[in-house]
């Protein structure tokens, strides 16, 4: 198999790639991937791994390539919403045929490929994160849902009361699931990306942000005409969240669980099924959710 790594947004630390392959070795011996880094993976253009052509001419290369089985997102940062409208309608059938993985600012990405029904799509850890403590561990879920996408283990919604007491429980055909960092979905929402999430279980995750930002991203999601279609929303992690200036909540009362309380807050106000936490985060416990 051969694992094709690009860097829409920022750019990834050199030494990382010799860090997968040497983890790859050892979990899989001779049946190991192999890993194709891009050159543009280490550009640095300004914020930017490249200028917005290097950028998406490195997805399109990769993509396009039939030697190329799957694409993994090297890392997140910014800057994939601002090449995805031009590099999509680019992506011929071979595109269409291969695995694509990450998340963070890959979630623009992930979203106008699922709008447009490319490729086989999960939410999931990516190469960089073998820079956090505990790190292996995140990047073998994704290798492994890469390797062997029907053994490996994926984090899927409640189907009872086991997360969260559902009034009737989400029971019949297994939902089918997404999953994005909050601040990037709600950027997306109204774009050309905007997949048609009508009956799937919605998971949002962030990171750094202010309840109040938090809150201001879920009243746009959930404002959303088409969204409140979805069949439920599950919220991963938002930690670290800043403290305010002052108490989110009157009282302080809350704050420890903000982020949950908020987003039950605007799932009642839109109608929208409130479904409780899912295991998803930017962190090393981050799970694999595979779209669809």
């Amino acid at each position: 198999m051969r694992i094709g790594l690009v860097a829409p947004s920022c750019p990834l630390d050199p030494a990382i790639p010799d860090q997968l392959r040497a983890l790859a070795s050892k979990v899989y011996g001779d049946a190991a991937p192999e890993f194709v880094v891009h050159d543009q993976c280490f550009l640095s253009d300004g914020h930017f791994a490249g200028n917005d052509a290097a950028r998406g001419g490195a997805f399109v290369t990769l993509a396009n390539d039939p030697a190329i089985d799957a694409i993994w997102f090297a890392r997140g940062g910014y800057g994939a919403n601002r090449i995805a409208p031009a590099i999509l309608p680019q992506l011929t059938a071979v595109a269409r045929a291969k695995a694509y993985i990450g998340y963070s600012d890959a979630g623009f990405l992930l979203a106008g490929l699922y709008a447009r029904g490319i490729g086989r799509l999960a939410h999931g850890p990516m190469p960089s994160d073998l820079k956090r403590a505990g790190g292996e561990d995140a990047v073998l879920r994704s290798l492994a849902w890469l390797v062997d996408p029907e053994n490996a283990a994926c984090f899927a919604p409640p189907q009872s009361s086991t997360i969260v007491e559902l009034s009737p429980p989400l029971t019949g055909k297994p939902r089918k699931c997404v999953a994005f960092n909050l601040t990037v979905f709600s950027s997306l929402i109204g774009t050309a990306l905007q997949p048609d999430l009508t009956d799937h279980v919605l998971m949002l995750e962030d990171v750094d942000e202010h309840l109040y930002r938090i809150d201001r991203a879920l009243f746009h999601v959930t404002s959303n005409p088409a969204i409140r279609q979805v069949a439920g929303l599950m919220l991963g992690r938002c930690d670290p969240v800043p403290p305010n200036d002052r108490p989110f909540f009157e009282g302080g009362v809350g704050e420890a669980g903000g982020e949950e309380a908020i987003a039950q807050y605007w799932c009642d106000r839109a109608g929208i099924r409130w479904l409780g936490r899912a295991d998803i985060g930017h962190d090393v416990n981050n799970k694999v959710v595979a779209f669809g």
